[in-house]
Order: C-alpha cells, then sequence, then structure tokens
C-alpha cells in the first residue's frame, strides 16, 4: 500500500454529509489523517461524525446557510487549521468561486483548479477544450447561440432537426429543450434562456444534435499533478429518471472493448493537455456505434464505487493523495478489469411517484455475502431530514459477470431491509428483473417508457 512521502501530519476537512461524508472519513483513516467533519444542526448525530477526530457545527440546516456556504466552510477550515479540504460531490464540489477561495487561503481543494472548473462547467468552452483534444462531439454550435432569434434559427436549421437547446452554465435537466422541427425552436430558445438564467445566472444557450435512443456511457479518469493520466474503464448509466441516474455499471456491456479503449485514451490525453489534476468523469451518448461528449463532471460521482469494484482502485483515496501531491502509483498498463459491478441507488422516496419520504429509520438491515457492498449512512432510528437530497444508501455488488451482478443484486435487495419511511428499493427490485435491464444496451429513456406503460 502506497503511504504519503510526508510525515507532516495532514488535516483534512471534510465538506460535506451522509454516505459520502462516511467514504471519505474511512478513506482518512485509512491513510492515517486527522479528519474533520463538519455538520449542520440538523446533522449533528451523522455516523462519520463518530468517527472523524474532531467536528464543528457550521450554521443551520438549510443548507444555504451550511454546506453551501463558502465562507462558514472556509472559517471552519481555519479554526480547525485543515490544510485540504475534501468537498465530496454536490454542494460545493463544483463551484468555481469556492475552488479559488480555497485556493487564496492557501489550502488545497479535493479536485482540480478554479480555472479548469470554470472551463469544463461552461458547457460551450467544455466542448470547444474537447474538440482540440480530440474527443468526439455532437454536431452543433460553436458558441452560444445569437440573442437575435432569426440568427439563431439560421444556424439551428444548418445543424438539423430534433435537436437539443441547453444551458451553458448548467445542468440536470434545468434549462434544456429538446426541438423536434423548426415550428419549435423560438419558444424553446426562449424558455430554456429564461430558465438557464433563473437557475445558473447564466442565459446563454447552445443548440446540438438530439439523439433519440442514446445510452449514457462514462469514462473515470485520475490526474496528478506531475503530469501523470489515466482512465479507469468505461461505466453505463443509462437507467435515469429526468436525467437522473439510478442504477449503474461498469464495465459498459456490448461495446466494442478497442473503442472503449481508444476513448478512454483521448480522456486521459485531454486531462494531460488542460493541466486536469484529481478525480474527473468525461460522460458521452452512445448511438450508432458513436461517441459524443456531454460534459465532465470535475468531481467524485456517485458511482465511483462500481468502478472502484471492478478495478480493484480506492478511488477517493487517490483523490486524497493526489492532493497531497503524491503522483499516481500506478500506470495505465497496470490497470485491470475484472467482473461486472452494480450500483443502486437507495433513496428515500416514493417509488412510484418520486416524491421525497424523509422521517425516522424504525429499523434497517444491511445485506450481505460475496460481492455485496453497502454505503450508507443509516441506523437504526436515524432520522431523514427534508432539507437535503434523498439519497440515503448506495448498494453495489460485483459478480464474475454480468448475469452473476444482476442476480446478486436483486438477492441483495431482496435481504436489505429499511422500515419506517418509504424508498426506491422496491423499483430496483422490479428493474433487475426487467427484460431490458436484463438483455442489456437500454436507452437513456427506457425507464421513464417503462413507467408511462405500467401507470395506472
Amino acid at each position: 500500500m502506497r503511504e504519503p512521502a510526508v510525515s507532516v501530519p495532514r488535516r483534512v476537512l471534510i465538506a460535506n454529509r451522509g454516505e459520502i461524508a462516511l467514504r471519505i472519513t474511512r478513506a482518512c483513516r485509512l491513510l492515517g489523517l486527522h479528519s474533520i467533519g463538519i455538520h449542520s444542526e440538523a446533522d449533528a448525530s451523522l455516523a462519520h461524525l463518530r468517527l472523524v477526530d474532531e467536528t464543528l457545527c457550521i450554521g443551520p440546516a438549510a443548507a444555504s446557510g451550511s454546506y453551501l456556504d463558502a465562507a462558514r466552510v472556509l472559517r471552519a477550515a481555519e479554526l480547525t487549521n485543515a490544510d485540504i479540504i475534501h468537498p465530496g460531490y454536490g454542494f460545493l464540489s463544483e463551484n468555481a468561486g469556492f475552488a479559488e477561495a480555497v485556493e487564496q487561503s492557501g489550502r488545497t481543494l479535493a479536485g482540480p483548479t478554479a480555472a479548469i472548473m470554470r472551463l469544463m462547467g461552461d458547457k460551450i468552452s467544455a466542448k470547444q477544450q474537447m474538440r482540440r483534444s480530440g474527443v468526439p462531439c455532437l454536431p452543433g454550435t460553436e458558441d452560444a447561440l445569437p440573442t437575435d432569434l432569426s440568427e439563431a434559427q439560421t444556424i439551428c436549421d444548418a445543424i438539423g432537426y430534433p435537436l437539443i437547446v441547453k444551458a451553458a452554465g448548467g445542468g440536470g435537466g434545468r434549462g434544456m429543450r429538446v426541438v423536434m422541427t423548426a415550428t419549435d425552436l423560438r419558444d424553446a430558445i426562449e424558455t430554456a434562456r429564461e430558465e438557464a438564467g433563473r437557475a445558473f445566472g447564466n442565459p446563454s444557450v447552445y443548440a446540438e444534435r438530439f439523439l433519440q435512443h442514446p445510452r449514457h456511457i462514462e469514462i473515470q479518469v485520475l490526474a496528478d499533478r506531475q503530469g501523470n493520466a489515466v482512465w479507469l474503464g468505461a461505466r453505463d448509466c443509462s437507467i435515469q429518471r429526468r436525467h437522473q441516474k439510478l442504477v449503474e455499471e461498469a464495465p459498459a456491456t456490448g461495446i466494442d472493448p478497442q473503442a472503449i479503449a481508444e476513448l478512454g485514451e483521448r480522456c486521459a490525453n485531454a486531462c494531460t493537455l488542460m493541466g486536469y489534476t484529481g478525480v474527473g468523469t468525461f460522460e458521452f451518448l452512445y448511438e450508432d456505434g458513436a461517441f459524443s461528449f456531454i460534459e465532465m463532471n470535475t468531481r467524485l460521482q456517485v458511482e465511483h464505487p462500481v468502478t472502484e469494484m471492478t478495478t480493484g482502485i480506492d478511488i477517493v483515496r487517490e483523490q486524497i493523495l493526489i492532493a497531497m501531491g503524491e503522483p499516481l502509483s500506478f500506470t495505465q498498463a497496470d490497470i485491470r478489469t475484472q467482473g461486472h459491478a452494480i450500483e443502486c441507488r437507495i433513496n428515500a422516496e416514493d417509488p412510484e411517484n418520486f416524491r421525497p419520504a424523509p422521517g425516522k429509520v424504525l429499523s434497517w438491515r444491511a445485506p450481505g455475502g460475496p460481492g455485496v457492498r453497502i454505503d450508507t449512512h443509516l441506523y437504526d432510528g436515524y432520522v431523514v431530514p427534508p432539507n437535503y437530497d434523498s439519497l440515503i444508501a448506495k448498494l453495489i455488488v460485483h459478480g464474475t459477470d454480468r448475469t452473476d451482478a444482476l442476480n446478486r443484486m436483486h438477492a441483495a435487495l431482496s435481504e436489505m431491509q429499511i422500515t419506517g419511511i418509504a424508498t426506491t428499493t422496491p423499483l430496483h427490485l422490479r428493474l433487475m428483473n426487467e427484460p431490458g435491464v436484463r438483455e442489456g444496451g437500454i436507452s437513456v429513456h427506457y425507464l421513464e417508457a417503462l413507467m408511462r406503460k405500467s401507470a395506472p
């Protein structure tokens, strides 16, 4: 096991909550680092706070006054003398302003620089960078659509229909409109601009070709400060609802391995060319044998465990070591993918209408057995607050092949018990037996079509 080259104790402030805060805490303990857990007033009983070396309440239950308050997080780092801040995912993890403030404070963020966040956070500049790096992109506009709707119409007509109008500075489905014919374009642009401005403070939008039956494929990368970059295989994250992933798996099946390898090499090369450091994920749509870049997530992904299970690489540990200035201890030639892994996101939601279902967990029984992993902060009596994302657990399994992994997941879901609140477990159980899921290669529209079909 590689240990840090420095002998000086490092202090890591974990600027997050829930299962990811617990995951980061465990990585810090493995490395022998001093861990600091910050929390809101609603989160004083979180599981990881019993394991960290130091805790500090930073504000009220509302995320805007605690986890999303960059000044409070930085003040906490100052009070606890933290020299590394790990943002996890969500909250401030892709906030370039926060990253810049961390840099100016003399501390280190477990992530890329603020400049890189800004470059990749704007979808237009990100696509321009990808084209320069040889990463495949969808046909579309090179720049933001002009404010003059007649000019925008001419540009979009040249792209062809159907197309999609997207917010330059956002994601998650906001500021996004599908346009099937030219007659719908103007309303779509105006609506997308208004929504983008309201949600992201940036009304700029761009257009690109709309794929009607794509898969969502990801390439995981690691890049150190010495200019070394590797890719860790491909994930399929096509089971989604309203652009939110529910199930992820690795590797992506039914795609030529050589095509995946070539794409992975291009992604790693793109990291080197732009000076990227840390953990990152390149996201693509895949249709008719072609990959098209969507965006890059400049942070740890919720679905990172499936890559860990198939490569044997502790991604969170590597992320922290990179933040400490350590070089990667392995090369691309050392990376091997074995077996198949699947992750189900267990949310505190009604499994039919997806309404949040906060409340008290009366009892919690984790599944077990060979190849089963559960990342969660749940315990008997834990109260799921209404203030944050509804993710309460990630159930991950590893099998010798995809069929074995699907069977293991079904068995693990059947064994897992959470009482007192509604969860999405019944939906996941159903999905593991759905013919389309068993066959593989489904598009990102599969789940929503399935739910429409089964709606009363």
